[in-house]
């Protein structure tokens, strides 16, 4: 974000900052020991929460430096959560993959690709 920023004193990079700090705002990704929560829209009205019984796989991404990353939730009826830019994507990455094994009874490699 702070790259962003900096490229946003220019005019060619102004709507890609502007886009990533609205986002930065509006968006919020919550993840307890029962569910991941995900707030957006406008003034944060729309919500979605998955149980950990729901996901069939997860897939990361890293971006950037490799300091933030995407992690890509896909549920059994083979629809897809993004959660895009999160820091410290790794560490949540391994504990969903725990959450998931523990709850579904799969092993961990097949949860994590």
């Amino acid at each position: 974000m702070i790259i962003n920023i900096l490229l946003g004193f220019t005019v060619i990079a102004l709507p890609l900052t502007i886009g990533a700090v609205v986002r930065a705002l509006w968006l919020r990704y919550r993840v307890t020991n029962r569910r991941i929560s995900v707030t957006g829209g406008w003034q944060g009205r729309d919500r979605t929460d998955i149980i950990y019984s729901e996901i069939a796989q997860l897939r990361k991404v890293p971006r950037g430096i490799g300091l933030w990353g995407d992690i890509v939730v896909i549920l059994k009826d083979g629809s897809r959560l993004e959660l895009r830019a999160m820091p410290q994507f790794r560490e949540i990455y391994d504990y969903i993959g725990e959450k998931v094994s523990a709850k579904t009874g799969k092993p961990l490699d097949s949860v994590k690709a």
